[in-house]
């Protein structure tokens, strides 16, 4: 596994430990890691917190500008509509993901975003890391168990 793949993963079980939903995202340029983040939705109470919308705003802010030129991120999970959005919109060079979403992932399982022209093009792909799915079944396995066992 890539060094900065195992870096988003510890950003997901940092989530996990949360009770969220466990996506961890790190924003590198140069080699160096510029921003990282985990899923916050339930702790803001916002649907905004997804770790990539999270990172993008840290790595904005570390680079005093809104474009990201040059920088890859490393996303445990393939991203949603509005996180691809952002990703392009940040001009995030290339996307590396370590797992897919085929209910919610707009990179490759149920649409490329990625793919419609726009200004900006990002470059992608996908790891498919074992360890990133894993740690996804698991915590929604941990919920439906815990959800059966208080009903």
């Amino acid at each position: 596994m890539n060094k900065f793949m195992k870096i988003a993963l510890i950003e997901a079980k940092k989530a996990y430990s949360r009770k969220e939903v466990p996506v961890g995202a790190v924003i590198v340029k140069d080699d160096i890691v510029i921003a990282k983040a985990y899923n916050l939705r339930e702790y803001k109470q916002t649907s905004l917190a997804h770790a990539e919308i999270l990172a993008i705003a840290k790595a904005c802010k570390k680079l005093n500008s809104w474009r990201l030129d040059g920088c890859t991120m490393y996303v445990t999970l393939e991203p949603c509509l509005m996180c691809a959005g952002a990703i392009t919109q940040s001009r995030i060079k290339k996307v590396v993901i370590g797992a897919l979403d085929e209910k919610n992932g707009v990179v490759e399982s149920i649409a490329n975003v990625f793919e419609i022209k726009t200004t900006t093009k990002v470059e992608y792909e996908i790891e498919n890391e074992e360890e990133c799915s894993k740690i996804l079944t698991n915590f929604f396995k941990e919920l439906r168990d815990n959800k059966s066992k208080s009903s």
